[in-house]
């Protein structure tokens, strides 16, 4: 079932039943009364039995890094003097999954944020969010119930691309300016307020109320042995079912993109570019080792007859204006490869492109943040997957067809 939730609209579905999008398609937003119905209260666990549970699972962080969970809670100290950190922010462009799920969902999200903090020992519970749907949305969740008085919501100010990395969210929490530190602290040494933070995006702790409610061989009736449990999608242009889907772990992407040649973004704006899907499934691990990580859970392939190239330079700028300017890597770095893109697009020969390869290799792994890699991600893997739409601008200076308009940079919107 499809349901269209917000504008720009995006359409809601499921492959198979939804788990964290139950009731959603049916009935839009699931106020308090309605998820009871659904899911019922939280079911509050032993840390111990959340560290074996997430272990037994493999779950792993929704936010685009795939951090295996059980690691963060075995890391994380407990008392009240630590703390919870929902990440909010998605700040990819392309994504919609968790404002969605923010908006649509909010109670699984705050049962998520319980169960973590009740394991910990902890009242010190912080929820931040840019959207303005999705604050609302929490804000009234929150006021809904009795159990969530500890919790929360923040509407930060939008920090960008990079202001959605989790070190980023701590800084903007302390400074009003969301940037990744450039030492790389993580969150369970210091993180909100200097204090050890439990930290994570807001999916994963849908999945936590899930998994606590279920117990663990429930929570793995859905999926794949390897990865249990489902994921949400957003899918964007030349595809059967777009918009934010609810689909189990190990669900071919075929599935979603019957096969063409046609180029496929998978990973969203720090992901890579390919020229098919086959073999490919939603297996955070399998599709590192096949170099095409999932990262923010964009799938993404431009419709016929546009010109893929020119949404490359298009995005690949967006990308390099989005540095914080806190290296030379990503600050120089990042828009001298997207000249060179550019130049590409407009007819330049092979020197161009051997100038973007070698810019390519010097910005990789020199960054204070995951900003440059990423981004070097999305323009090597274009190069490589786009050859042959290349060598047309090459040969013709333009291919002629109208730009691709499927990836949304902020000021547009998704389409």
């Amino acid at each position: 079932m499809t349901a269209v939730l917000d504008s720009p609209t995006t359409p809601v579905s499921s492959i198979g039943a939804p788990r964290l999008l139950a009731g959603v398609a049916e009935h839009g937003r699931v106020d308090h009364a309605r998820h009871l119905l659904l899911h019922g209260a939280p079911v509050l666990r032993r840390r111990s039995w959340l560290v074996a549970a997430t272990r037994d699972v493999n779950l792993l962080g929704r936010g685009g890094g795939a951090f295996p969970v059980t690691a963060k809670l075995a890391a994380m100290p407990s008392g009240r003097d630590v703390a919870v950190l929902l990440n909010g922010s998605e700040g990819e462009p392309a994504s919609r999954k968790d404002r969605v799920l923010m908006t649509c969902a909010p109670h699984l999200v705050i049962d998520g944020a319980l169960v973590v903090a009740d394991a910990l020992g902890t009242a010190n519970v912080t929820i931040v969010v840019h959207d303005a749907a999705a604050h609302d949305s929490l804000v009234h969740a929150v006021a809904e119930r009795t159990d969530a008085t500890v919790v929360r919501v923040v509407r930060a100010a939008d920090g960008g691309f990079v202001g959605g990395e989790i070190r980023a969210v701590v800084n903007g929490l302390a400074t009003g300016r969301a940037v990744p530190g450039g030492r790389r602290v993580l969150p369970h040494v210091s993180g909100v307020d200097g204090l050890p933070t439990f930290g994570s995006n807001v999916e994963t702790f849908a999945h936590l109320a899930l998994l606590g409610r279920m117990g663990v061989a429930e929570y793995a009736r859905t999926g794949s042995t390897a990865e249990p449990g489902t994921s949400l999608l957003t899918v964007l242009g030349d595809a059967p079912v777009r918009g934010v889907v609810e689909v189990p772990n190990g669900t071919p992407l075929s599935v979603l993109l019957p096969a063409t040649t046609a180029p496929v973004l998978v990973g969203g704006y720090h992901g890579t570019w390919r020229r098919d899907v086959d073999g490919l499934t939603v297996d955070r691990a399998a599709l590192r080792a096949a170099g095409s990580p999932l990262g923010a859970g964009v799938i993404a392939r431009p419709h016929p007859g546009t010109c893929v190239v020119d949404e490359v330079v298009r995005v690949a700028r967006w990308l390099a204006a989005e540095s914080a300017g806190q290296c030379g890597p990503c600050f120089f770095g990042l828009p001298a490869i997207a000249d060179d893109l550019a130049a590409l697009a407009a007819g330049a020969g092979a020197d161009r492109a051997a100038s973007a390869h070698r810019r390519l290799a010097l910005v990789r792994g020199r960054g204070a943040c995951a900003h440059p890699d990423g981004s070097a991600a999305f323009v090597g893997s274009a190069l490589d997957a786009l050859a042959d739409e290349l060598a047309v601008h090459q040969h013709h200076g333009r291919c002629g067809r109208p730009a691709s308009t499927v990836l949304p940079t902020p000021e547009e919107g998704t389409r």
